[in-house]
């Protein structure tokens, strides 16, 4: 069994302007988590960001939603996960994923951050590319230009519904996730969508 799950990071950009936008998929998700379990997430100044402490099972998990905006998620994870000693294998970072279609949801452990700068900053400061992913799909759109204006959209009503759908699935398989079973959520996660779908037009 792989080390529990002390840290869930998710990814966006703090603010009503972007709260429906595809960037924040990661928070849409820690959201879904606190309300399921109770939680309530509070403004930590120390750590950049919003926190949340929650039960699963026998595991406390302490879910954070950096303020710090996409570009340096990194200052908010790392401030947290040094102020707790946290290791890099004992946290995950859900974020937004242009290279998967909207409805599909994948978990990775280490890599590169593939282009995506919350990633890159994590990695750079927690110095360690050995921290878990969970990547819900948001798809691309047809020009690599659009990409920025693409991710701080909000997606269409259709997309939306298939990114909930993804999300609830995620956090089906969450106890098994904060307990280090990734391994087993990984395959189960990873046969229910796989086929490829037609990039949204924007």
């Amino acid at each position: 069994m792989s080390d529990t799950i002390q840290l869930v990071a998710g990814l966006g950009n703090p603010g009503d302007k972007y709260a429906a936008t595809r960037h924040n998929a990661g928070f849409w998700f820690l959201d879904r988590v606190a309300d399921a379990l109770g939680g309530q997430f509070r403004t930590e100044t120390r750590f950049l960001g919003q926190v949340c402490e929650v039960l699963v099972g026998p595991h406390k998990v302490r879910l954070l939603k950096p303020t710090t905006f996409m570009n340096r998620s990194g200052q908010s994870v790392a401030a947290l996960a040094r102020f707790y000693r946290i290791p890099a294998e004992r946290v995950l970072v859900v974020h937004d994923e242009l290279d998967l279609p909207p409805g599909v949801v994948r978990m990775k452990t280490g890599g590169g951050p593939g282009g995506h700068n919350g990633l890159k900053d994590v990695i750079a400061h927690l110095g360690d590319r050995g921290f878990h992913r969970m990547r819900l799909g948001i798809g691309r759109p047809r020009a690599s230009s659009q990409v920025l204006s693409f991710v701080l959209k909000r997606p269409g009503s259709e997309e939306r519904i298939l990114i909930d759908e993804a999300i609830r699935d995620a956090h089906a398989e969450f106890a098994e996730i904060v307990a280090g079973k990734l391994m087993v959520v990984m395959n189960r996660l990873h046969t229910r969508k796989d086929e490829p779908v037609t990039p949204p037009v924007d």
